[in-house]
């Protein structure tokens, strides 16, 4: 069991400057550099490692509560925290305990229904609330200093104060801004102290930076209140300030993918995916933590243009599925430490078995989600999967869009809008979604929709609804009419997620995948009738959408008709309790589908 060898002695408020000081590490470092020859000529090395996990998404144990069974997928990776623990025990015993940090890059108290949980059902805000399970499994670990992700805010600031308070460790975020001070609205940074056993102790800093894209994707939640300006920028400013304050080593954990891409195109002037971009334009940077992206980077050098100076990125797999480790190496010279060598490398964590002492620490709350999710809230009349969603119409997605459009309509009764058609857009977020025959759950519908997005009514014209469509259309490969069809390769052009390409409700259309993308959507329709450009329509569209996620066209700048605060997910959880039975053949219904030169593909 790790020592609980440190504590964060002070966190910046939201008009502070935020200089946070993660503790000191006191016991002797490594070894120097016996057995080298090294030792006798005076030479002073030390080595230690950071260990970091990013997109943890409120996963804990190795669980999926959507399927109520142990986590799996086709590569047979495993998730959780508490694998994750047992992988970081192993290494503080190999290294030594105090020659090691542990830090995280964003993305913690959103994702899975144990965090769902408690942000809502049992909200960890209330008097005298229970503890965050991710703050209890995280301060269990001992980690050192987390950044920022923008899931952070999907439920709302107070629930990530609480959250923040609950942490013996700092949330960092040098580039969240209190909107009326321009100060930190989080510590920007934390520095600890590593000592050595030559009596000159390493100082290392994580400087934390979250994702602009917050601004966008929790408006509600942050605007008039906190500001997001863009990596580089804040990277530049506090980079030089933490060297100058004697950091030996500086670290950047940075909620934001390497690739240098975006989104939301140039809805704002910041790069969404800008840890690269960071590494290549702030001297003084050695190693960064990458988040955000979903992706696996064991290691990855970027050579800053100013200095010449090869700094290491890695970004381990989401959930817990992998731990990165940063291994340095310094040597003293010149009265002071330098970074000597450094590499990167990720650890897999289904090559371990779940900690016992996380596992125990948070079974009682581990059940009670499972006994929430299992609850029982109606019927179905036929099973409803989303296995072929991305390339067909199917009455799982119908469901979605019948019971946004009727929440829409229901609210706009009496309204001067309320003679115009709905029309409601969803994505397939999960291939694996299913609501089976018979008896429905909570976990069953909360499957279907696994993000926290919000409802809103938007005033759209059928101009702006076919260029929507247009959009949308990008997202399947060009195929030529004679080509054979390979469904597993038909999606995600250039890279476009699934959550991505929408399926709109309410109108008929076409999907021509042998034109070029800008030129696929035929025989757009409405009622039976072509689809005039200058026809109005209520769009029920969900917060991520209407706030610019995805860069879709116009509706971001299209008159808010109405919004609701409530998740879409309790919406459609509160429809199906409601209405007790759903049965698809109310509202399932072919309206879209992909052709070749006018030949149906499916």
């Amino acid at each position: 069991m790790p020592l609980n060898r440190r504590k964060f002695l002070g966190k910046s408020a939201v008009t502070g400057a935020g200089v946070a000081l993660a503790g000191a590490v006191t016991a002797p470092g490594a070894q120097a550099a016996e057995g080298r020859g090294e030792a006798k000529r005076g030479v002073k090395r030390y080595a230690f490692t950071v260990m970091g996990t990013t997109d943890l998404h409120g996963n804990v144990f190795n669980w999926d509560y959507f399927t109520d069974r142990e986590f799996d997928d086709k590569d047979h990776n495993d998730i959780g925290l508490a694998k994750i623990s047992t992988l970081v025990n192993r290494v503080r015993e190999e290294k030594g305990s105090r020659n090691t940090l542990l830090i995280d890059a964003g993305d913690t108290i959103q994702g899975t229904q144990l965090s769902y949980y408690y942000a809502k059902v049992d909200p960890i805000t209330a008097e005298g609330g229970p503890v965050h399970p991710m703050a209890q499994a995280m301060n269990a670990m001992d980690y050192d200093a987390a950044a920022l992700g923008n899931h952070e805010f999907n439920y709302g600031i107070p629930v990530l104060r609480k959250f923040e308070q609950q942490c013996r460790f700092p949330l960092l975020g040098a580039n969240a801004l209190d909107a009326k001070t321009l100060r930190p609205a989080f510590a920007p940074y934390s520095m600890h102290r590593l000592r050595t056993p030559f009596g000159r102790d390493v100082r290392v800093a994580v400087l934390g930076l979250t994702n602009p894209g917050i601004a966008i994707w929790d408006k509600a939640n942050v605007q008039g209140k906190m500001t997001f300006p863009g990596l580089e920028e804040q990277a530049a400013k506090w980079v030089p300030r933490l060297r100058s304050m004697g950091a030996d080593v500086v670290i950047v954990s940075a909620h934001s993918g390497s690739s240098g891409t975006s989104s939301y195109g140039d809805q704002l002037p910041y790069v969404e995916n800008a840890a690269g971009l960071v590494a290549e334009q702030v001297p003084g940077i050695d190693a960064i933590l990458v988040g955000h992206a979903h992706t696996e980077i064991p290691e990855y050098f970027v050579t800053n243009e100013k200095t010449g100076q090869q700094v290491v990125l890695s970004e381990p797999l989401k959930w817990g599925q992998r731990l990165t480790l940063f291994d340095f190496e310094l040597v003293w010279a010149k009265g002071c430490w330098k970074v000597e060598t450094v590499g990167a490398k990720v650890l897999n964590s289904n090559t371990v078995e779940e900690d016992p002492k996380i596992t125990k620490l948070l079974v009682d709350e581990h059940e009670k989600v499972v006994a929430y999710v299992n609850q029982v809230i109606g019927t179905n009349a036929a099973e409803m999967t989303s296995a072929e969603a991305p390339y067909k119409d199917v009455p799982i997605i119908d469901l979605i869009n019948h019971i946004q459009a009727d929440t829409v309509r229901q609210a706009l009764a009496g309204t001067e809008h309320a003679s115009l058609p709905v029309l409601s857009q969803a994505a397939c977020f999960s291939r694996s979604a299913r609501i089976p025959a018979g008896e429905v759950t909570i976990r069953d519908v909360a499957g279907l929709y696994v993000f926290e997005n919000t409802l809103e009514a938007r005033l759209m014209t059928g101009a702006q609804m076919k260029a929507y469509l247009e959009f949308s259309a990008n997202y399947f490969v060009q195929t030529a009419p004679g080509a054979q069809v390979d469904p597993a390769k038909l999606t995600n052009a250039n890279g476009t997620p699934d959550y991505n390409y929408d399926v709109v409700s309410g109108l008929a259309y076409e999907i021509d995948i042998a034109k070029p993308a800008g030129s696929r959507v035929t025989n757009v329709r409405c009622e039976g009738q072509p689809l005039a450009d200058d026809a109005k329509f209520v769009f029920a569209v969900n917060n991520y959408r209407a706030n610019g996620g995805g860069n879709f066209p116009h509706v971001a700048a299209s008159q808010l008709l109405w919004s609701n605060s409530d998740e879409i997910r309790n919406t459609m959880i509160a429809w199906v309790k409601a209405k007790g039975a759903v049965d698809p053949a109310e509202f399932a219904a072919v309206d879209w589908r992909l052709t070749r030169n006018g030949t149906p593909v499916f």
